[in-house]
């Protein structure tokens, strides 16, 4: 099983290709523009199947309310940057929402349901201005529900693999899965 589990984080790794996750803003407006837009950056795939992750491991409504509230605050993040507001270090603070939900499926920290949707909403905010400040505008609301839709899916993966960890191999299978997270987080920050 534990083999199963490393060859799977490693295709998961492997998967992701951070030179696809940002398209041509001249492209973006359209709904699949959107919804593949998390599906192929490293960052965007390793932070949201870690939120899915991380509210398995903590169970009951958290499995539900976690990654619903990244979503809606990404989804106001967005709104945001759209609006024309200012976020500094939008691009730090992504990659250290690898690093950080990466750490705490690796500790396996486990909060109170809201404290846990809190913290995962400062890191949302982020992640939506940034896809806000990449599209110029045309079809944005096709193009932010299409990435909300898409961050949805990768959530609803994280918390099925953490489901299925966490039943078949305790959480030391979860936990091995988030610090490889959160090392991939660290490499994507001093590359």
């Amino acid at each position: 099983m534990a083999k199963r589990a490393g060859l799977s984080a490693g295709l998961l790794l492997a998967a992701a290709a951070p030179a696809f996750a940002h398209l041509n803003p001249a492209e973006h407006g359209s709904f699949m523009a959107g919804f593949s837009h998390p599906l192929f950056g490293a960052d965007h795939i390793l932070a949201m199947v870690a939120v899915g992750i991380w509210a398995a491991m903590i169970g009951g409504r958290a499995m539900l309310i976690v990654p619903a509230t990244f979503v809606i605050t990404m989804g106001i993040g967005f709104a945001l940057a759209l609006g024309g507001a200012s976020l500094p270090f939008v691009e730090p603070a992504i990659l250290a929402s690898v690093v950080g939900l990466g750490l705490l499926v690796a500790l396996a920290v486990k909060v109170p349901t809201p404290v846990s949707a809190a913290v995962v909403a400062v890191f949302a905010l982020f992640h939506g201005f940034a896809h806000g400040t990449e599209l110029g505008g045309a079809g944005a609301v096709t193009f932010g529900l299409g990435f909300m839709a898409g961050t949805a899916l990768l959530h609803a993966a994280g918390v099925g693999l953490g489901v299925g960890l966490n039943r078949f191999g305790g959480m030391t299978l979860s936990r091995i899965l988030g610090a490889a997270t959160a090392l991939a987080g660290i490499a994507m920050m001093a590359g």
